[in-house]
């Protein structure tokens, strides 16, 4: 693994965020990381970046949360020669799942995934944008343990660091790009 060149990308990548003051709540610094798939050389890079970070770990499937997880978990999991599961709002999967109940800001959520998809013992990455409070990344990992599976690690873009979304996570957290410190002053 290259520390320098995952460094290096991170800093392209960085470069194309849109930032947007007091979005969606006052007091958060929103930062956009969509404009990453307007320009295919920096996707490729960012699935690259997250392809250096794994290295050699065995991984059998990447498990993207709905729905920026979806954006680049399916490409990251064709570079690691891995399958890919989605972990969805409750609802929006058929046949038999199992369900985790969240904590949002606002009140609470649910995500599910489909009970057959992970083999007992398969080696998991979990994946999503940002890390914020931790409650999403904390709802996919207690569904991928339903299933059998063994987390490997979570990935994310970004993280809120003042939220300490990791506290919640009981598998070590890799973040791309550092996070914010500090909420936004006004």
């Amino acid at each position: 693994m290259s520390q320098v060149e995952i460094s290096e990308l991170a800093k392209e990548i960085r470069a194309s965020l849109k930032q947007f003051p007091n979005f969606p709540s006052e007091g958060i610094l929103f930062e956009d990381f969509l404009p990453v798939f307007t320009k295919p050389d920096l996707f490729q890079k960012l699935v690259r970046a997250f392809q250096l970070h794994v290295g050699e770990q065995k991984v059998d499937y990447v498990v993207g949360l709905e729905s920026r997880g979806f954006l680049f978990g399916p490409t990251l999991a064709l570079a690691l020669g891995a399958g890919f599961v989605p972990v969805r709002k409750a609802g929006k999967l058929p046949g038999p799942v199992f369900t985790a109940e969240f904590q949002k800001e606002y009140g609470s959520d649910k995500f599910q995934i489909q009970k057959d998809v992970i083999e007992e013992g398969a080696k998991v990455l979990i994946v999503d944008d940002i890390l914020a409070t931790g409650g999403s990344a904390s709802s996919a990992g207690e569904l991928v343990k339903q299933t059998g599976g063994d987390i490997v690690e979570y990935l994310f873009v970004m993280e809120l660091d003042f939220l300490n979304g990791r506290d919640k996570l009981d598998k070590p957290a890799f973040t791309l790009l550092s996070g914010q410190a500090e909420k936004l002053q006004n």
